[in-house]
């Protein structure tokens, strides 16, 4: 399973923009940007994205790649689970 991971190109002055580029490198993972994801509160406060659909956030764009990275790992673990 791919995940899906979705930036706003309205949070893209918290350095979400460098977080997208290095993720779209990895060819395993789905990366799109939208102009809007409707979350403008959010957007405006804090680095943050959609992984699979679940808001990821945190306080600076760096611990925003951690995050997301963390989660696309709790992700395959589960989908592992799964398949066995």
């Amino acid at each position: 399973m791919r995940p899906i991971i979705e930036f706003c190109a309205s949070n893209m002055h918290t350095g979400t923009d460098k977080v997208m580029k290095d993720l779209e490198q990895n060819p395993e993972f789905d990366v799109m940007e939208y102009g809007c994801l409707g979350n403008c509160g959010q957007c405006y406060m804090e680095p943050y994205a959609l992984v699979n659909g679940e808001i990821i956030a945190a306080e600076s764009a760096e611990s925003l790649h951690v995050l997301i990275l963390e989660k696309i790992k709790e992700i395959e673990a589960m989908y592992d689970l799964l398949s066995e």
